[in-house]
C-alpha cells in the first residue's frame, strides 16, 4: 500500500519521543506536501521507519487515519 497524497497522519497523531515531539502536533520534518523529509535517510526514528501503511490505519481517508492513530496514541499512552 502507498501514503496518501497529502496525509501525514502518521506524522501528526502520535508522538515521536526520539524527536520530543508530543502527539497531535506535526513532525517538524514533515514538508509541505505532508511528506517526510527525512524519508529513506539515516537520521529517520526507527519508529518511523517500522510504521508502515495499511488499509486498517490508514482507512478511507486523512480524517480516518487521524482518528485511528489518535485513539492508538491514547490506548498505548504509559500511565
Amino acid at each position: 500500500m502507498e501514503c496518501r497524497p497529502c496525509c501525514g497522519a502518521c506524522c501528526i497523531a502520535p508522538s515521536i519521543s526520539s524527536l520530543n515531539k508530543p502527539a497531535g502536533v506535526p513532525c517538524p520534518h514533515l514538508d509541505a506536501a505532508m511528506r517526510c523529509r527525512l524519508f529513506g535517510q539515516p537520521e529517520r526514528p526507527t519508529c518511523c521507519s517500522g510504521l508502515q501503511p495499511s488499509p486498517e490505519m490508514c482507512g478511507e481517508s486523512r480524517e480516518a487515519a487521524l482518528i485511528w492513530l489518535s485513539d492508538l496514541e491514547a490506548l498505548t499512552r504509559p500511565g
